[in-house]
């Protein structure tokens, strides 16, 4: 179980993004700095209780767009994970912490995996140990397969991570809002997960954050 510490983080994660968004090939920034502000997101568990698992909704005016940004925070440096490092950031509780694109994270894709094949429940953002029903996890035919970050490719709006057994788990970046046929519903025979965020004008929408086999 993750326990969500209400503290300080200097640099802040904001910070820290706004510098880590623009070199990104699906940034839709068109040459402007990022102006962000939290939108929503939930969190899963790593079951050895070691390392921070986060997928941020982030709204920035400066597109107008909605990014998606799956967060790992350890207590160490992840090995060979440098070219994944978003940076470093002091805890007013745990003290240093070592924050990493999620989808290049070996813990944070297995957990996805898991949600996908429905053997985890996604859990809230900012409240210890409470799961979060207004995350939808449609399970497809992705129960029986293995976890296993092989590789992960960033598109246009998008990154594909392949995770074995010629499976692929797209992470959408940027999120657009679904029909509620569609965000709440299954996408033919694959598992995909949807949730909610609130966009700038205050109003709430849904959409699909990551799908298998697209």
């Amino acid at each position: 179980m993750a326990v969500i510490h209400h503290t300080t983080m200097t640099p802040g994660k904001l910070e820290l993004l706004t510098t880590w968004l623009p070199i990104r090939p699906w940034y839709r920034g068109n040459g402007r700095a990022p102006e962000l502000t939290k939108a929503g997101g939930f969190r899963l568990d790593d079951p050895a209780g070691a390392v921070g698992i986060e997928f941020m909704l982030l709204n920035d005016s400066a597109g107008p767009t909605t990014y998606h940004v799956p967060l790992t925070y350890r207590d160490a440096p992840l090995d060979g994970a440098d070219d994944a490092l978003i940076g470093t950031s002091m805890h007013g509780v745990l003290g240093q912490r070592w924050i990493y694109d999620g989808t290049r994270d070996p813990v944070s894709v297995a957990q996805v995996v898991a949600l996908l094949g429905g053997r985890v429940r996604p859990q809230a953002q900012s409240v210890s140990d409470t799961p979060d029903p207004s995350v939808v996890v449609s399970v497809g035919e992705f129960a029986g397969v293995a976890a296993e970050l092989v590789s992960a490719v960033d598109g246009q709006s998008y990154t594909d991570i392949a995770v074995g057994s010629g499976t692929t788990v797209r992470i959408e970046r940027v999120v657009r809002p679904a029909p509620a046929s569609v965000a709440g519903a299954p996408v033919a025979a694959h598992g995909h997960v949807s949730a909610p965020w609130q966009l700038t004008d205050g109003s709430t929408v849904r959409g699909v954050l990551l799908a298998i086999g697209v």
